[in-house]
């Protein structure tokens, strides 16, 4: 019988405090693609970079086609075959996409060959990504598309993906699935996580799920229900959102006409964006990474000042000149995307990462009321169910999902006026997603106006009134929830949405 291309057995890693793997076996057959599934936290990311190399069991062992092998490092991963897309990524943002993707492939190739096996493997998987670009340019979906890349480069035995699919249109999604089927035609074993129940039910033939570190089921997956993965994951169902009709209030937020070249010669122009948010709706913004949020978000928050006046208001105020501090006491709030750095201080403890955007544990002399801030944090930890190991863990501890829950619910608990949400649940499991969906439902329903800046349309169909699409630093015009359809929005990420009446003005 042909062995297993990966086969796990007993392994184990500790970390101060917790357990992140304990005694976790799995294998994986030529050609199998394996899902593995469990909440925030419940240790796949750390199986995965076990796998990879890149972090070392404290016990057990693996083998590859039947053979012990002593993953050290990433190089002796890629040497055995193994290639993994990071959902927290591994790039040096000096460097350009193509001399990133070049450090991980053989060096007998030029820099030149490189690109042009970039664009080919770009242009063949629907990935638009500019070779020639610093990666410190590009945004957090630009940058998950560099990973992809660099693993499809590889040719690899073993590819691991880790959220791949969060940057992609339904369009590319489906592309990728392709290009997936046929590696795993050709004998490439693939494990596959993803929180998206129907992804892991369309694409995976098996699935390993992990709770608390320890595995906790297998099931075919094409055989279960989302509910039913759900439970197996999570020990239950997530609630169901109750999205109820509510008066609107006032215009919170207007854009008018804002046209803005790029700050960056990789940046993208905005031109003529229009769009307003009133009291007591969620607007959703649709789009594939790098068609301009990043800019539009940036002049939005106040980190980007350069829109004249009026070009913004906020409460009827003037406000396209004021910074953020200044747009925050006016009650707007903000989440980035970037999570770690932007969002959060990496070292810095979760009270302390309060004070980037919260001052009520200030005293009036300027000095820090620790006891009030570490209380402060205490609640929002227990109020979003962050798995954390107290309101002085630093914020790297913590999985990528339960650092966004701190975040979101950081921005929530101040109770904003206006919260504007950039990729509110990217890598967050099935029910951490629907508590921040929910909170972000009940900010609402309290009379907030929200933006939601998001590339998961299912998000937006499920939390928004309204619904616009970026494309190309332009915006298009809003559609209800209601009368929007997924194809619709794939077709306006393309920048499609003027198509018909083009059509009809050449037809007169």
């Amino acid at each position: 019988m042909t062995p297993p291309r990966l086969q796990l057995s007993g392994i184990t890693k500790r970390y101060p405090g917790v357990v992140a793997n304990n005694g976790i076996s799995l294998q994986v057959a030529p050609g199998e693609i394996h899902a593995v599934l469990g909440e925030n936290g419940a240790g796949k990311s750390t199986l995965m970079k076990i796998i990879y190399g890149s972090v070392k069991p404290d016990a057990g062992s693996v083998a590859v086609d039947g053979l012990p092998v002593l993953v050290r490092n990433p190089q002796e991963a890629r040497a055995l075959g193994i290639s993994m897309v990071f959902q927290h990524f591994n790039l040096f943002d000096t460097l350009t996409v193509a001399e990133n993707v070049w450090l991980g492939l053989d060096k007998h190739l030029t820099l030149k060959a490189v690109s042009a096996r970039i664009r080919e493997t770009t242009q063949a998987y629907g990935l638009d990504l500019d070779p020639t670009r610093p990666v410190h340019t590009l945004g957090v979906g630009e940058r998950q598309r560099v990973e992809i890349v660099r693993a499809l480069l590889t040719n690899p035995k073993i590819l691991i993906l880790d959220e791949p699919t969060s940057v992609l249109t339904p369009q590319a999604v489906e592309n990728l699935f392709d290009t997936l089927r046929r590696l795993a035609a050709q004998g490439c074993s693939i494990l596959y996580i993803s929180h998206k129940l129907h992804e892991i039910r369309a694409l995976c033939t098996f699935c390993t799920v992990l709770r608390g570190g320890q595995v906790t089921g297998v099931c075919d997956p094409r055989q279960e229900s989302n509910a039913s993965l759900s439970r197996l994951m999570i020990g239950a169902e997530p609630p169901a959102l109750e999205h109820r009709e509510v008066p609107l209030g006032d215009v919170v937020l207007d854009v008018r006409a804002l046209s803005l070249p790029r700050a960056e010669q990789f940046g993208v122009d905005l031109h003529e964006i229009s769009l307003q948010v009133r009291a007591g709706e969620v607007v959703g913004i649709a789009g594939v990474s790098g068609n301009g949020q990043k800019e539009l978000l940036y002049v939005l928050s106040g980190e980007d000042t350069r829109a004249g006046a009026a070009a913004i208001t906020l409460m009827g105020r003037d406000a396209g000149g004021l910074g953020p501090a200044q747009r925050r006491a006016m009650g707007l709030h903000f989440v980035p995307e970037e999570r770690l750095g932007r969002g959060a201080v990496p070292t810095l403890g979760l009270a302390h990462n309060l004070l980037l955007t919260r001052t009520e544990a200030m005293g009036s002399s300027g000095w820090i009321r620790v006891k009030a801030l570490e209380a402060q944090a205490a609640g929002i930890i227990a109020r979003f169910n962050v798995k954390a190991g107290g309101p002085n863990a630093a914020a790297k501890s913590l999985s990528g999902g339960n650092l966004q829950k701190f975040i979101v619910g950081r921005e929530i608990d101040a109770n904003p006026r206006l919260l504007i949400v950039s990729q509110p649940t990217w890598g967050v499991d099935v029910g951490a997603a629907a508590q921040i969906r929910g909170a972000i439902l009940a900010l609402r329903d309290a009379g907030c106006a929200v933006l939601v800046v998001s590339e998961e349309l299912d998000e937006l169909f499920e939390i928004s009134d309204r619904l616009h699409v970026m494309a190309k630093g332009r915006m298009s015009p809003s559609v209800a929830r209601a009368d929007a359809t997924v194809p619709q929005i794939g077709e306006w990420m393309s920048g499609l949405w003027d198509a018909p009446a083009e059509a009809a003005h050449a037809e007169a």
